[in-house]
């Protein structure tokens, strides 16, 4: 049996603006995150210019990881974390973004976090910017179509790379980068709120501003990296893709067409520019078609070549078939949705359930590009059910994770360099793309639900002692 490398980083994920709470405690200021109210798989949550009396905004207090995080960390090292996916919150550090000096309270609170990752041997794996840019940046520059962006971003880099070069190694300039390249990463990943927004699935979008702010994101991005290689040699930077995997739905060839073009703009688009450094050649099509315009300062593209990834990481949970036909059932997944896989099981939420993707996922990406791939988000967003005893019965999680550890130890065996994996939502957490807690993903339930009450009381699901199993296995009992 093909064996997971010995340092194989096994572990969890997290994002602040889902689980952090404390949204406007110790000097933090509002990210776009917490201007969005709970919603439903069927009704889509709202975005608000203002805090509004009478809503409920699920990121104000989320899980309050921001007073248990001693708790949380325990837990995970008890399952045995060899690593913590977890972001920094911006507005922590810079409440607007804008600020010259950094807020101290904020930076205090993840010295804390990272010594208490450290006092359990957990290496943290830090997301820069997770769907939580600076409000402020946002009503005064429209998000990430500003350019002013970069150096704000470039600035909070600097900050926190100093600050935590001695605890912190691995580094993620975005989450989900490519997000930014459908109408729906408008406000979620850029930041951009168009005249006409109101609520996060039906945004006024306007493709001009969505991909001049991808361009300031990749420049932003490469300066990241280029100084953390200049100043900090033991940093290894990534990226983070949203991965989302297609397969024709006939051998009719306009469906492998389709097929080939929304690969290149979905999943490849952002890679190729952080990966190889330059704007693929499909691009210019594309952007012509479009009458997209992107402006460029006279150096951005050799900023794009001197600052390219080390390694590449990407979330996956499901994979969707593309066809021409527009009479074809449609299903919904991460980001995107696409015609129904009649060879696939699908989720609560509609999500296809594709082990065998992952390993088809794993060869492409590192047959594309040669470097050190991490799956750092997998899971399943389900219903969990507390017994009278206070027992969780997740096996359809275990069941679910199981079988994409299996794909991955294929990819493994096929020759594909992966160095670790950090299953999404390792604690219950607040759905982003929703706003629910009724999704979860965790092995640790938190008494938390969607109208705002709970005990925010931790209890371990049957899953927590299952994958506590997997890592101290190193992925060989899967049972």
């Amino acid at each position: 049996m093909q064996k997971f490398r010995n340092d194989f980083l096994w572990g969890g994920a997290t994002a602040a603006n889902q689980f952090e709470g404390a949204w406007n405690v110790d000097g933090k200021g509002p990210s776009d995150a917490d201007m969005c109210t709970n919603g439903t798989h069927t009704t889509p949550k709202k975005i608000t210019r203002t805090i509004e009396p009478g809503l409920f905004y699920p990121s104000h207090e989320a899980i309050d990881f921001y007073h248990h995080y001693k708790e949380d960390i325990a837990l995970f090292a008890e399952m045995g974390f060899k690593t913590f996916r977890l972001s920094i919150a911006w507005t922590r550090i810079f409440p607007t973004g804008m600020e010259t000096e950094p807020n101290e309270a904020g930076l205090q609170f993840y010295d804390n976090v990272f010594d208490e990752c450290r006092k359990y041997n957990i290496e943290p794996l830090v997301t820069i910017s997770h769907y939580e840019m600076p409000f402020e940046l946002t009503k005064k520059y429209n998000g990430w179509s500003g350019r002013e962006c970069i150096n704000f971003y470039v600035r909070y880099c600097e900050t926190i790379f100093e600050r935590y070069k001695n605890k912190v190694k691995y580094w993620l300039t975005f989450n989900e980068i490519n997000c930014g390249a459908t109408p729906f990463g408008g406000y979620l990943s850029l930041g951009i709120l168009n005249e006409g927004t109101v609520d996060f699935l039906h945004q006024e979008d306007i493709p001009q501003l969505r991909f001049q702010g991808l361009h300031h994101q990749f420049v932003a991005s490469a300066k990241a990296v280029k100084l953390a290689h200049q100043k900090y040699p033991r940093f290894k930077m990534g990226n983070m893709i949203a991965f989302m995997t297609m397969y024709p739905f006939t051998c009719n060839p306009d469906d492998i067409l389709a097929t080939q073009k929304g690969m290149q703009m979905m999943n490849w688009f952002c890679s190729d520019v952080q990966v190889r450094g330059e704007y693929p050649y499909y691009a210019e099509r594309y952007f012509e078609e479009n009458n997209l315009k992107i402006k460029m300062e006279p150096d951005d593209l050799e900023v794009l070549k001197d600052g390219t990834v080390d390694f590449y990481t990407f979330s996956y949970y499901m994979t969707n078939c593309v066809s021409v036909d527009p009479e074809n059932a449609q299903t919904s997944g991460n980001i995107m949705g696409g015609v129904k896989n009649p060879y696939l099981k699908a989720s609560d939420w509609g999500w296809q359930i594709d082990p065998k993707g992952l390993r088809y996922a794993l060869n492409e990406i590192y047959g594309r590009y040669g470097i050190p791939l991490m799956v750092v988000e997998n899971g399943l967003g389900a219903r969990d059910t507390i017994e009278e005893d206070g027992s969780i019965h997740d096996d359809y999680r275990i069941n679910y994770l199981r079988e994409h550890i299996e794909q991955m130890r294929e990819a493994v065996a096929d020759g594909v360099d992966l160095m670790g994996y950090t299953p999404w939502g390792c604690i219950d957490l607040v759905s982003a793309s929703t706003g629910e807690m009724a999704k979860r993903y965790g092995f640790i339930y938190v008494e938390k639900y969607d109208d705002g009450t709970g005990t925010l009381a931790r209890r371990k699901k049957d899953s927590f002692e299952w994958y506590k199993k997997v890592i101290a296995s190193n992925g060989e009992d899967l049972e």
